[in-house]
């Protein structure tokens, strides 16, 4: 399973979407406010889970933040930087 699916399969889990499928996120569209319309409290479950599944560490800084999570590609991106992921 590639990266991106993964998050998506983990945005659906972690957020408890009903009706969503990995297929129906695409990968640059954006994930809060437009798009699939996530909100702040999303963003807070779904970093808990990020960093849970990946263990990366999250910025104290919100515009960092809002640049990474921005769409399921921006987030994949930011989990490949960080040091201590390996890809299968």
């Amino acid at each position: 399973m590639s990266l991106e699916k993964d998050i998506k399969t983990l945005i659906i889990e972690s957020l408890e979407l009903e009706d969503i499928t990995a297929d129906d996120i695409k990968d640059d569209e954006p994930l809060f406010i437009s798009g699939l319309g996530l909100d702040s409290i999303d963003a807070l479950e779904l970093g808990m889970a990020l960093k849970k599944k990946y263990h990366i560490d999250l910025s104290e800084n919100k515009e960092e933040n809002q640049k990474h999570f921005y769409s399921v590609k921006t987030i994949a991106d930011y989990i490949r930087s960080c040091d201590n992921f390996k890809e299968n």
